[in-house]
């Protein structure tokens, strides 16, 4: 019975990806998210044994993955769609796992007792009629106060300020912490990203290929063998154009220097 459903949904997503290709809508594209929506909730499960991030959002994101795999799919090239997407799937969970890891790690079990305190917050607060006290709620996690005190300082430094968070200077008014805290470093923070910026807009610019190659290699981690393999060339075409698209990057970006 599976086998079948399977085949069906195989056989029903084939000929959505041919309306889309012959007549991109957004429609069509949304049914194939939906047909297709299996690839992301079990690559979503896999992450989320290994990260404390919400499951919709985790969803939401490999979502995102799943439909830039829709938008450059080629039938022509016989692979089969699963193959082609999960990839892209685990590629943009994992650039947004990169982006959102903080500077400090936090022991899991700790994460998980800071969740259970707001249930046990919200519980002793209704019980007591006012704001429960630390030493109650380390006693409602069955925790020593001294531990509930560590997982309360871990959780508030866990992210760390940005530097154009707004303080008030006594002397100076208001201002930016950046300003009151000069770091050589913020400046070198600002021109990556403006690099990051240009090194988007110059992809954009590349042959459709080319850019293809250099984000399955550079984006999504994936070696010149499994590259050549999913976009249906050889590695030594893949590893030509790795160069091209290098060289090519290399002049657009020279060029805005």
């Amino acid at each position: 019975m599976l086998t079948t459903v399977s085949k069906e949904v195989k056989r029903e997503s084939l000929e959505l990806l041919r309306q889309y290709e012959q007549s991109p809508s957004t429609e069509v594209r949304n049914e194939l998210v939906q047909l297709n929506f299996g690839l992301v909730r079990k690559e979503v499960h896999h992450w989320m044994q290994q990260c404390p991030e919400n499951y919709d959002d985790l969803l939401q994101v490999g979502c995102l993955g799943l439909i830039r795999a829709i938008e450059r799919f080629d039938l022509s090239k016989g692979h089969a769609f699963s193959s082609f997407a999960v990839p892209y799937i685990r590629g943009e969970i994992q650039h947004y796992l990169r982006d959102k890891s903080p500077s400090v790690r936090i022991p899991r079990n700790w994460l998980t007792l800071q969740r259970q305190a707001a249930k046990v917050v919200q519980k002793l607060q209704v019980e007591l009629n006012r704001h429960p006290s630390d030493a109650e709620i380390a006693e409602g996690l069955g925790i020593p106060l001294n531990e509930w005190h560590e997982i309360k300082l871990a959780c508030r430094n866990r992210a760390p300020l940005s530097l154009d968070a707004p303080v008030v200077d006594e002397e100076e008014g208001a201002a930016s912490l950046g300003e009151l805290v000069p770091d050589p470093g913020y400046r070198s923070f600002q021109l990556a990203q403006e690099d990051r910026i240009r090194l988007q807009q110059a992809l954009a610019n590349l042959e459709e290929r080319t850019r293809h190659v250099l984000e399955f290699v550079f984006l999504y981690d994936l070696t010149q063998k499994e590259t050549a393999e999913r976009l249906g060339i050889s590695a030594v075409t893949v590893s030509r154009r790795v160069k091209k698209g290098l060289d090519a990057l290399k002049q657009m970006m020279g060029t805005n220097l």
